[in-house]
């Protein structure tokens, strides 16, 4: 009697060309990440519905055979009829504003989104590697943070849908290793900048550069003594990359250690802007982290990563391509 041969997974069937699903491809981290991979060799399938991802950032690859785009809501049934080798999950609303008018479609990016592209990879015995966040420390009791920190994080602030979405993700990713047998990747990422961030993002770096530009009052909530680590984006895609193509299921910090207030942050940009803007100070909004840095000890042993990129080598870029927008949007008026 003869046995059926045995189906090939699709991570085996496609590893002589890694083939990349990409949720969230059409944003910020997830634009970056496309062209990385497309660079070492990888087919990629980017996956976005807009709602905060923009089609500009994906503009340069029209006529690139290695990439297909689909557009579509990732907490939808994702069906790909074919193989596929690694599952990056980067699809979320991910600044304070987003996340203020989007509570909903945040919650439901971070669970059902993450519930479809976990079962996605599943279908294909794919890698899968969930873009989780600093945000789960919350207003951190410790610092700076490490993996082993469980968070100081309010269920019903403002930002807990942001927050709880991703523990839960975390938490999903994690049920599917063991219960699956998944191999599964998670990353915390912390404050990162560079080209193709939005304008009116409401993150620091976009809300400090459009307004120096704009040679308009710089503003800084509370006194400006909380704390920031700014990584710039090629440094955080490449330690992703090397975490998901390493072996370690457990959470890893990526970010950059430097440290410096708000208010020291926004000197520095009047400095590299040139701007006659003043630093105007508001109230702080509730739950606002007083401090961000990360402890990278584990992607510095795991991973031999370290960030590489100063800031003075990060600004002038996100500068010369936030001006390039302001120019783009005056025009267009």
């Amino acid at each position: 009697m003869s046995s059926k041969p045995k189906k090939k997974s699709a991570s085996r069937a496609s590893a002589s060309r890694p083939v990349s699903v990409v949720t969230g491809a059409a944003g910020f981290l997830g634009s970056h990440l496309t062209d990385l991979l497309l660079s070492k060799g990888h087919r990629v399938i980017g996956i976005d519905n807009f709602v905060t991802g923009s089609l500009q950032n994906l503009d340069h690859l029209a006529g690139n055979t290695d990439f297909r785009f689909i557009e579509q809501d990732v907490t939808e049934f994702l069906f790909l009829d074919e193989p596929v080798s690694h599952v990056w999950h980067f699809a979320s609303p991910a600044s304070p504003i987003d996340y203020a008018q989007l509570p909903i479609q945040t919650l439901k990016v971070g669970s059902l989104g993450t519930h479809k592209a976990l079962g996605l990879a599943k279908a294909k015995g794919a890698r899968f590697l969930l873009a989780s966040t600093s945000e789960i420390y919350g207003d951190p009791l410790v610092h700076p943070q490490r993996e082993d920190y469980w968070g100081n994080v309010s269920t019903i602030g403002p930002r807990g849908c942001y927050d709880e979405s991703k523990r839960f993700a975390e938490a999903i990713t994690m049920a599917y290793h063991r219960e699956h047998k998944l191999e599964t990747r998670i990353v915390r990422i912390f404050n990162t900048y560079g080209p193709r961030m939005r304008l009116n993002d409401g993150r620091v770096v976009p809300a400090f550069v459009s307004q120096a530009l704009k040679n308009k009052p710089i503003t800084v909530f509370g006194d400006g003594s909380q704390t920031r680590s700014f990584c710039y984006c090629s440094d955080l895609i490449e330690g992703i990359y090397r975490l998901m193509m390493g072996k370690d299921p457990l959470p890893v910090n990526i970010g950059n250690p430097t440290e410096m207030t708000v208010l020291e942050f926004a000197r520095e940009i009047i400095n590299v802007t040139g701007s006659r803007s003043r630093v105007s100070f508001k109230a702080l909004p509730q739950d606002d982290p007083k401090q961000r840095k990360p402890d990278i000890g584990r992607a510095r042993k795991l991973l031999k990563w370290a960030p590489k990129v100063s800031l003075v080598e990060g600004l002038p870029p996100t500068v010369a391509y936030f001006r390039e927008q302001l120019d783009k949007t005056g025009r267009s008026r």
